[in-house]
């Protein structure tokens, strides 16, 4: 009986205390990875600036921190977190669905031509008519762009890397063209076009700073986006097409279909990208509307982990980084090309720590 008693405490001893459930496992490296990838870039910008005779803590300082200098930095911040919210988002959607959308960039740019087209036309509409008319025109724009890719992708099973990436070029060489010959401002010396009329400008949330009702608007479709996936039927169709199309089909679920729609929403959220970078910032079209937010944005909806809800505070992240290395630029003198190389560290940490993370996740 002794004996008994004995093996029963030493079975009590040896059992093992209580973990994290695979859940919440996933959850903390979800969490922990985004933090750690940008704790890991900044440090290496320090680093950086340190080895280029600059202080190693403006990046934090500087860069960071002075970026929320005032309230017209934070309302910079958010005017460039617009178009990287909703680029962010709705390239969640299409990596959910395994659709590899490499072409927001070029999305963006077919969405600024059509915004400008509706924008500089259809005189004497109110400003309640034109302004959704030009963002409507630029999320169809983007989302047919896109379709394009989808359907080669779908009937022909062509890569979608390749052909959006394609598409980048296409689109960028097209807008060069519509500012140097039809869309043309007759009386400017520099290829641009004709600025837009007022009734389609995106309204001013404050009049005096230039943040508009776009930041409310990526914040309310990042939001609907996130809800469509994870409360909708048709969202949880997209999602299991993304883990396996083969099973997918087999319960009787339109493959192809989804792949159209996955791509054609990512699309659209970054031709209405551009709409507002026109409408909303500067009035007008040019060869170089966008400093890289499709690319960019790749790297938000990386961070966010797919996540359109979690894109918001990814796409404020990577705005900020990109106000402060302007920030950086003008008061500690870094050269531009440092500045770039630091915002390129970023980039490569959050992929890689996606990586990690998608490792880990698939381990727990």
């Amino acid at each position: 009986m002794e004996q008994e008693h004995q093996g029963a405490r030493e079975n009590v001893y040896l059992q093992p205390g209580p973990v994290l459930s695979p859940k919440l496992s996933q959850l903390a490296i979800s969490a922990v990875a985004p933090i750690a990838a940008v704790l890991v870039a900044l440090a290496f910008g320090a680093v950086l600036l340190w080895l280029n005779g600059f202080k190693g803590t403006d990046v934090v300082t500087v860069m960071v921190l002075g970026s929320f200098e005032d309230v017209r930095s934070v309302s910079e911040i958010l005017l460039k977190a617009t178009p990287l919210i909703l680029i962010g988002a709705g390239l969640c959607v299409a990596f959910r669905c395994s659709i590899w959308n490499i072409g927001a960039e070029g999305q963006l740019y077919v969405g600024a031509i059509a915004a400008t087209v509706v924008g500089t036309n259809f005189d004497g509409l109110p400003m309640w008519v034109h302004a959704p008319l030009v963002m409507l025109a630029g999320a169809l724009a983007g989302a047919a762009w896109a379709g394009i890719a989808g359907y080669l992708k779908v009937r022909f099973r062509a890569s979608e890397i390749v052909t959006t990436i394609m598409l980048n070029y296409l689109a960028i060489i097209l807008t060069s063209y519509v500012v140097t010959g039809p869309l043309k401002d007759a009386s400017a010396a520099y290829p641009q076009s004709a600025r837009l009329l007022h009734e389609a400008w995106t309204p001013r949330l404050v009049p005096d700073l230039r943040l508009h009702c776009g930041i409310l608007v990526a914040i309310a479709l990042a939001i609907g986006l996130y809800i469509f996936l994870q409360r909708s039927s048709r969202g949880f169709a997209l999602r299991v097409v993304g883990l396996n199309p083969h099973a997918a089909r087999y319960a009787g679920m339109n493959v192809g279909r989804n792949v159209m729609m996955a791509i054609c929403i990512s699309g659209a959220l970054a031709g209405l990208a551009g709409a507002f970078e026109v409408a909303g910032v500067t009035h007008r079209l040019y060869q170089n509307i966008s400093p890289g937010y499709g690319f960019e944005g790749i790297a938000v909806a990386l961070l966010a982990n797919n996540n359109p809800l979690a894109a918001i505070a990814s796409g404020v992240l990577f705005a900020t980084l990109r106000s402060g290395s302007e920030v950086l630029q003008i008061t500690s003198q870094v050269p531009q090309v440092l500045v770039l190389v630091i915002q390129g560290v970023v980039i490569l940490s959050v992929v890689a720590f996606a990586k990690l993370r998608g490792f880990l996740a698939a381990v727990t």
